[in-house]
């Protein structure tokens, strides 16, 4: 059900070394759209720690630094509404979260003369996002979705600063999804893939990059207790199509890239009409270009009423 993440992560070759999309942000079953009216609530918590080569450089809220380790958790309150008629023959929902961030960030930053280690830690509020429209249409064994997120410059932000819960600026993501379920089976895989494009930061001048995103997964079903534990696996590619504009040129044609795969546990509970599911992902980077390389944690928790 979770169809955007909403704070600052250090994540992409984007100003801060950073994104509003992360890996695992939508790719399994716990992802999928709605398919049925009421409502949804949806707990999240997500774990970050990496880090960037000494010798390359980031541009961060107007500083350029050499090399960056950052920390990042983030607990997510997210919620959903399905509505009871359909909308173009689809299960229409809309819904938001409200993200609260603690990060640190550690990076040499650069200045006239000499560089100087600075180590930087905050909290706040991160950027609040919307989903307007999220259509979920079925066919047997097979779903197809298309979501619209919007991700709002709510977070704190402060120029000069080297963590920020905020981004200072707008994106906007617009992604579709196909998934196979067999209930015989249990046997699940689903593919999902968008193009998120931002604003610019105007306290910087910074115009962040357009990026392609792409998440897959397959995951096994099996019958233990009351309910269903899911064993899987899912990947990632993030690929910055257009290079950021507004930063200094020894940034040059500065876009980011990741690639990594990672194991996915959970367990789904019909609580009578109810369902209650739960999952665990271990997501690392293994191949980074432009941005931090490091190990994404997940926690989400689905409660469908």
């Amino acid at each position: 059900i979770c169809a955007g993440l909403f704070t600052s992560a250090p994540a992409l070759a984007s100003e801060n070394g950073s994104g509003h999309y992360l890996p695992g942000t939508a790719a399994t079953i716990i992802d999928m759209a709605p398919t049925k009216p009421g409502w949804i609530v949806e707990p999240i918590y997500l774990h970050y720690q990496g880090d960037v080569n000494g010798a390359e450089q980031v541009p961060v809220a107007g500083l350029d630094t050499l090399g960056m380790d950052a920390k990042l958790d983030v607990l997510l309150a997210g919620g959903f509404y399905s509505l009871p008629q359909p909308v173009l023959g689809a299960r229409y929902s809309i819904g938001a979260y409200l993200p609260y961030v603690w990060m640190t960030v550690e990076a040499a930053v650069v200045g006239d003369i000499a560089s100087r280690k600075i180590r930087d830690t905050q909290s706040g509020l991160g950027d609040i996002t919307l989903i307007p429209i999220m259509l979920a249409w079925e066919s047997e064994s097979w779903q197809f979705s298309g979501t619209l997120s919007v991700y709002t410059p709510t977070g704190d932000y402060e120029v000069g600063r080297l963590a920020n819960p905020g981004l200072n600026y707008w994106s906007v993501d617009p992604f579709a999804g196909i998934s196979y379920n067999n209930d015989k089976t249990g046997f699940n895989v689903s593919l999902n893939f968008g193009v998120m494009f931002n604003t610019e930061n105007l306290d910087t001048d910074y115009l962040s990059g357009t990026i392609f995103h792409l998440d897959g997964s397959i995951q096994q079903m099996l019958p233990v207790g009351p309910g269903f534990a899911s064993l899987g696996v899912e990947g990632f590619y993030l690929q910055q199509l257009s290079a950021d504009s507004g930063q200094r040129d020894i940034f040059g044609d500065f876009k980011g890239r990741t690639v990594g795969v990672g194991p996915t546990l959970g367990y789904v509970l019909p609580i009578g009409e109810n369902t209650l599911v739960t999952e665990l992902r271990w997501l690392p980077e293994l191949d980074t270009k432009n941005r931090l390389q490091g190990d994404h944690f997940w926690l989400k928790i689905v409660y469908q009423f």
